[in-house]
């Protein structure tokens, strides 16, 4: 799927954007069915979280692999991603959205039925392969049909499917949970998924003509391999000895340097499998960085305050999502709202004020005690999730604005690819300085209750800091994203005669 409009419109790039919705005022058509789609496979991403003790005693698996069902989902979201770039421009927008949704609808209907652990996580791998395109097919199609006028209001509504489905699927799966056997997670979703699947498919229409061209496996393996080992790495800090997850982690970032120097090389003859030169532009790079940060602080809490609601709280896990929920609902049903002001006044008015609030809402949980209000537990978490809506909206359409059209593909790969990495490296962060730091003040004497509040106050309070560098790349986003164009994409050189005797050759 190639990001020109023109196959989409007749040669007409804007009736494309108007066609699709019926008017300017209007969501196409096609962004409205996508982003359902994603907000119906992205839903699964944590909706195992609350399910771990059921499958644990159904199953007769230990805590550790029971908990494969989530890292598995992540680690093949972070292997599969980086692919989808390429995938995308190589394919129709229908055979994209059948490809992901049907391998996703075949994960499901086998995780429903599956007899025995081992059927069931490959059953989470093959839904989280199919959730993997749908996120970097929405952003694509978003940037491709939606003119810049209207980019943040249309943005502003996918914000709900990346953002808020993640949000609200430990709630969603403590409510289905208390009527059944956690089969129904998956029975309740398949026909839903089996709907959407069949609405898209009749109504969807391609946008922009595929491009022919060849894949290069040793990039498909490097990529796997190291974005994998770096998620899995970061995913096992806090979990005991912190040797094997820092040799993870390093494997991983050694692979993944492999893999860019491959892509560097690919991209003089213009077939990378990632294209590299999107982080040539300076507002994609510093959004990217944004929304990183962002995202650790968003997972960092989704960790942090279900640990402290049921194991120091003693709230029940549908009683914990009911809780959150109120801040996941808010932040998707301001995301409209948030477009929209972006396209009035731009972005630094949205992102700087959201950047402060979150510094705000992670400094108020630094107080967390014992005895601490619901009530305040449920504004600062309130008050985290709308500001981190007010800054992704804006982040998210700024960074993907600033690059040129054939670039939206890789883009939106990359943004996918690190909001797994951040996802994991903010898990791995709040969860190690927790754990370390209950570890000490227990050998101090402290009794195992209060070490844990001081591990959990002493995690926020990272996570806070963290936050304030947040606030400084707010300030150096620009107001609107600079409009690039193709001439921004450096054409393909022929390889140097030693690159193209150290490069294999393309499968």
């Amino acid at each position: 799927m190639t990001t020109t409009q023109e196959h989409a419109s007749g040669g007409q790039p804007e009736t494309a954007a108007r066609g699709a919705g019926g008017g300017r005022s209007k969501t196409p058509a096609v962004i409205r069915l996508l982003v359902l789609a994603t907000f119906v496979v992205i839903l699964n991403e944590t909706v195992m979280i609350n399910a771990i003790p059921r499958l644990m005693a159904d199953m007769n698996v230990t805590e550790q692999a029971a908990q494969w069902l989530s890292t598995a989902f992540m680690l093949t979201m972070a292997a599969v991603i980086p692919v989808t770039g390429w995938f995308l421009q190589r394919v129709t927008t229908r055979r994209a959205y059948a490809t992901a949704m049907g391998v996703f609808l075949a994960g499901t209907a086998l995780a429903s039925v599956a007899p025995v652990f081992e059927v069931l996580l490959l059953a989470r791998i093959v839904q989280a392969t199919g959730t993997a395109v749908m996120m970097p097919l929405l952003m694509t199609t978003l940037m491709t049909v939606v003119p810049e006028e209207d980019r943040g209001r249309v943005m502003g509504n996918v914000t709900m499917a990346i953002s808020v489905a993640p949000a609200m699927g430990p709630a969603v799966s403590g409510l289905i949970l208390q009527l059944g056997s956690w089969r129904l997670l998956f029975a309740a979703v398949l026909p839903i998924a089996a709907l959407v699947t069949w609405r898209g498919l009749g109504r969807l229409e391609n946008v922009g003509e595929p491009q022919a061209g060849t894949i290069d496996w040793f990039s498909v393996a490097a990529a796997a391999l190291g974005f994998g080992s770096l998620v899995y790495g970061l995913s096992r800090f806090g979990q005991g000895s912190a040797v094997l997850p820092a040799a993870l982690v390093a494997v991983g970032a050694v692979t993944i340097a492999v893999f860019a120097l491959r892509q560097l090389r690919l991209q003089r003859r213009d077939v990378p499998l990632l294209d590299l030169r999107v982080l040539r532009h300076r507002t994609y790079t510093l959004s990217l960085l944004l929304m990183a940060l962002g995202f650790m602080a968003m997972m960092g809490s989704m960790i942090l305050l279900p640990i402290y609601l049921q194991n120091l709280r003693g709230l029940s896990p549908l009683e914990t999502g009911l809780l959150m929920m109120p801040g996941g609902l808010a932040m998707g049903l301001l995301g409209p709202a948030v477009g929209r002001l972006f396209d009035r006044f731009g972005g630094r008015m949205l992102i700087i004020p959201g950047a402060a609030g979150i510094v705000l809402a992670l400094a108020g949980f630094t107080q967390i005690s014992a005895t601490m209000p619901y009530w305040q537990v449920l504004g600062l978490h309130s008050l985290l999730m709308v500001s981190l809506a007010a800054a992704f909206t804006p982040v998210f359409t700024l960074g993907l604005g600033a690059l040129p059209a054939p670039l939206y593909s890789h883009g939106s790969s990359m943004l996918g690819t690190l909001q797994q990495v951040s996802a994991a490296f903010g898990t791995a962060l709040v969860v190690t300085v927790m754990a370390g730091r209950a570890e000490s003040r227990m050998a101090d004497g402290v009794t195992a209750t209060l070490a844990q509040l001081d591990g959990m106050r002493l995690a926020f309070v990272i996570s806070a800091a963290l936050s304030l560098a947040m606030v400084g790349v707010a300030f150096l986003l620009p107001r609107r994203a600079k409009a690039a164009d193709e001439s921004d994409v450096p054409a393909a050189e022929e390889p140097e005669a030693a690159d193209r005797i150290l490069e294999p050759a393309p499968c």
